[in-house]
């Protein structure tokens, strides 16, 4: 019995998740049109920058697995059992936290690059 209720809730609750997504967009796009604004002209803001930030995260994170597997299969192999997924989570945050870093230190330039083009076109 429980084989099949856990497709069935799943499969159902993506169903509803999708309904009232769409309701909710349906009540917004009414209340603009209520409120005499166009909801056509609405545009969402993409930001090519949070895009690299999750980029360089995911792959901080993937080379911090890698390098955590690396390191058990070869360096530490005498390390007990329980101390192995410490390396693991550690090294995950340590490769998440440089791809961040690297993120930042990349937007930072592209501002600053933005920012002295923006100068010399107005002199």
């Amino acid at each position: 019995m429980e084989g099949i209720l856990v497709p069935i809730l799943i499969s159902l609750g993506a169903f509803l998740m999708v309904f009232g997504l769409r309701y909710l967009e349906n009540k917004e796009r009414m209340a603009m049109i209520e409120r005499g604004m166009d909801p056509g002209t609405r545009k969402k803001n993409t930001n090519p920058a949070g895009a690299l930030k999750w980029g360089l995260l995911f792959i901080g994170v993937g080379t911090g697995l890698l390098l955590a597997l690396i390191l058990t299969q070869y360096v530490f192999v005498n390390m007990d059992e329980e101390a192995m997924p410490a390396v693991y989570f550690g090294l995950i945050f340590i490769g998440g936290g440089f791809g961040l870093i690297t993120s930042y230190n990349r937007t930072k330039k592209e501002i600053q690059s933005e920012k002295q083009t923006e100068q010399q076109s107005v002199y």
